[in-house]
């Protein structure tokens, strides 16, 4: 039987619960280490974030969908050109989580965002479920990120951190013709998300000045 097409599409908010549950399993270990936070607790945190954090004009996600069914995601952003202050969420929406978890979690989130500079387009998480994994979906969102910056005259390269952790990743981002740039190691990333080593990896784009 012939498995139904995969389409990439922007994201939508009616996508949150199931990205917020993606984003768990690609990540949900690394803050559970830090807060002790259940799968339904995380899912649900990171549902309430894509709810509530304001819409940056520098960055985009996407989804990959099946059937209707969220299967994977991809989020990029590069840096803005605009110093426009945006407006922060409304934390009392997370006050169920408790003061202390959504600490931890802030702490967390601030540990793993990374700024891009000039030319660089950022990819800030990559997703894909399970059930759907070695089929070819990360490759597409991953091409879906590769045509976004070649159309964009201001960006030159594409980046992303990958964990020491993932090996079969990092093979893919290889095959896409990723190369790595530098390696960190960090006893606080160690001690807070038991991961030690990560990659930096950067495609890098000719293109012609203007």
């Amino acid at each position: 039987m012939t498995a139904a097409p995969v389409t990439i599409e922007a994201m939508q908010a009616k996508y949150n619960p199931q990205v917020g549950r993606l984003l768990v399993l690609g990540f949900g270990g690394k803050f559970q280490n830090l807060t002790n936070m259940n799968d339904g607790e995380l899912a649900l945190f990171f549902e309430k974030l894509l709810d509530h954090f304001p819409t940056n004009p520098a960055s985009q996600r996407m989804v990959a969908l099946q059937e209707g069914e969220v299967i994977g995601t991809i989020s990029i952003k590069w840096k803005s050109e605009s110093a426009a202050k945006q407006k922060l969420p409304s934390w009392k929406n997370f006050n169920r989580f408790g003061t202390w978890k959504l600490l931890k979690m802030l702490i967390g989130l601030y540990l793993f965002d990374h700024k891009p500079k000039a030319g660089e387009c950022y990819i800030s998480d990559v997703v894909v479920h399970p059930d759907h994994r070695g089929k070819g979906v990360g490759k597409l969102l991953l091409q879906w990120a590769q045509y976004f910056v070649q159309t964009k005259q201001s960006l030159d390269r594409l980046s992303l951190y990958v964990s020491g952790k993932n090996p079969r990743a990092k093979h893919l981002y290889e095959q896409l013709l990723f190369r790595t740039h530098s390696q960190s190691k960090s006893l606080v990333w160690h001690l807070l998300f038991k991961e030690m080593k990560w990659d930096y990896m950067v495609m890098e784009f000719a293109k012609e000045k203007v």
